[in-house]
């Protein structure tokens, strides 16, 4: 009987306004989130996917971060899932800060790893800001925004 390997999978959380968007009750401004697996970190952006090495993004180490369990997804099928992804559903012109951004993908990257999906208190913030009067004040400023954590590109050059 062959023994299959598992890898573990963390989400990395961090608080992009180092603060200030806690203080202002703009939370979905301040989540970023990246899955991290295979020895890497992923995350989705206004470049599209990309990766680096855990905490490596300019963001610095995470605020925090989730267990979301263990797969057994070579890294070789990982990557071709990726490939797929960045050049269907996860192409940098299908970001959108409120809608299709870094928390929804690592929601969707999670959940084709564990079959966990990331906590609902991340992923349900943009809609719970934007169904505000204040949140529909600033939406037209917010929908210009592309968050860009640097790291290696998988969508190709830009």
């Amino acid at each position: 009987m062959e023994q299959s390997v598992s890898y573990p999978v963390k989400l990395y959380i961090y608080d992009i306004s180092r603060g200030m968007a806690r203080q202002l009750s703009l939370q979905m401004l301040g989540e970023h989130t990246g899955v991290v697996v295979h020895g890497q970190e992923f995350f989705f952006g206004g470049a599209g996917i990309s990766s680096c090495a855990p905490g490596g993004t300019v963001l610095g180490q995470p605020d925090s971060v989730v267990d979301m369990g263990s797969t057994e997804v070579p890294e070789d099928i990982f990557t071709e899932y990726l490939t797929s992804l960045s050049e269907s559903t996860y192409s940098s012109d299908k970001y959108n800060v409120f809608e299709h951004n870094c928390n929804t993908f690592s929601s969707d990257v999670a959940h084709f790893l564990t079959g966990r999906k990331i906590p609902s208190y991340i992923t349900d913030l943009p809609s719970e800001v934007l169904s505000t009067p204040f949140g529909q004040v600033l939406r037209p400023l917010l929908d210009s925004m592309a968050i860009n954590p640097v790291g290696n590109n998988r969508n190709g050059p830009q």
